[in-house]
Parts: structure tokens; sequence; C-alpha cells
């Protein structure tokens, strides 16, 4: 079994172990997932460029498109 500590700040260290299992480097995303009284915790899935589903609309993405949602 392995261990770690919440600090009073809710934080905790991924143990070494969990990191190399999972492959996590610096900046990775994780996944949360609620099990009745157990959390799966899973490295999230990076969104590959096929994964957009608004990348196929085209007709959204003129300069006035850009300008005008740009920072949203």
């Amino acid at each position: 079994m392995i261990k770690s500590k919440l600090t009073s700040k809710a934080q905790t260290t991924i143990p070494q172990p969990i990191r190399a299992a999972l492959k996590l480097a610096e900046g990775d995303e994780l996944v949360y997932e609620i099990r009745g009284e157990q959390v799966l915790l899973t490295k999230a899935r990076q969104v590959a460029e096929g994964d957009n589903p608004f990348q196929t609309f085209g007709e959204w993405d003129s300069a006035a498109d850009r300008k005008a949602y740009g920072n949203l």
C-alpha cells in the first residue's frame, strides 16, 4: 500500500511509484473518479487535434470571429 499525507492546504505529493506507473510529468492533468468510498486517479487524456469537434466548422473561423471571440 502506498500512502501520502494531506497538508493544511489540502495538497499532497503523488508518490513516485504512482507517478512512474501513470508516466506523469510536470504540467500533466489528473482525473479523479469517485466510486463509492474509493477514488480512481488517472492521467487525463491529451486532446489530439482530431478530437476537436469544432475544427470542422470553418464558417466560424474567420478573422472577424477570431477578433470578436479570441479572448474568451
